[in-house]
């Protein structure tokens, strides 16, 4: 199928919605760098809308309507993506401009959302306590001879949303643990709340002054952002010969952390 033509399949119950004879409406009305590849180029993924993603894949629309327009038209008719998914090819595919083939097509790129979608829940893992922070960071501490704070970025259920972020090597101090460097991150994430970690290469997992610190001046800022800062871990190597792995600053009993949070530990 050439790009500019459209979908004209016939099934099994008769032609598709867009069989009529038709030519799809051109962009040629439409500035260059607001088309759907060129704004695709200039703002990247991420950020372009949802209509030029649809007008992406469909790639022509149908006469008196350009590609651009069929997709928001889908978008306003559904609204919202959750309910594209659910729609099936045979419906999709009744819409006027989309046809079977489109149907197919977006039915398949939704369904490979989905199944990316349902891979990451299977392999993040819950943060269920300061043990599975130790644990998710053990191999790192083990290695490293100087201090480095990491923030872990969780979800609602306290799942991760990625791997730890690194935020600052060298010994913690209040003045390199900033509250922008740690929160920056979660808000990009839409992370529902955060922990804290860091590692003592000295094998001595007790916190100094400098690591209640930062840990207090955290708290304050996830509450202010409304983002929890669920506990702050400070890890040691297993071989370290203290007995101890970790210890965890709220189940210490050691600061006050937000008030009504499940916590870790």
């Amino acid at each position: 199928m050439k790009p500019d033509e459209p979908d004209h399949p016939a099934g099994p119950e008769g032609p598709s919605a867009d069989a009529l004879p038709s030519s799809p409406a051109p962009l040629c009305g439409v500035p260059l760098r607001e088309r759907p590849r060129e704004t695709f180029e200039r703002m990247g993924a991420r950020h372009v809308p949802d209509a030029v993603l649809l007008a992406i894949l469909m790639r022509s629309g149908v006469r008196g309507c350009n590609v651009i327009e069929l997709a928001r038209e889908i978008l306003a008719r559904y609204g919202s993506l959750s309910a594209l998914a659910r729609a099936s090819v045979r419906e999709l595919s009744r819409i006027r401009g989309v046809g079977r083939v489109k149907a197919q097509v977006l039915h398949a790129a939704l369904e490979l959302s989905r199944r990316m979608a349902e891979e990451e829940r299977e392999e993040r893992p819950r943060m269920a306590s300061p043990a599975s922070v130790a644990a998710l960071l053990r191999d790192d501490v083990l290695r490293l001879e100087n201090e480095v704070f990491w923030v872990l970025l969780l979800d609602a259920r306290h799942r991760l949303l990625s791997p730890p972020n690194l935020v600052t090597r060298g010994l913690l101090d209040s003045s390199l643990v900033h509250p922008r460097e740690v929160f920056r991150e979660a808000v990009r994430s839409s992370a529902a709340a955060v922990i804290v970690a860091h590692n003592h290469p000295s094998g001595d997992p007790e916190p100094s002054a400098g690591d209640l610190a930062v840990t207090r001046k955290l708290i304050a800022a996830g509450r202010i952002m409304d983002i929890r800062l669920l506990d702050h871990v400070i890890c040691v190597p297993r071989d370290a010969g203290t007995g101890r792995e970790y210890l965890s600053l709220r189940a210490a009993g050691l600061l006050n952390f937000e008030e009504g949070s499940e916590g870790c530990g």
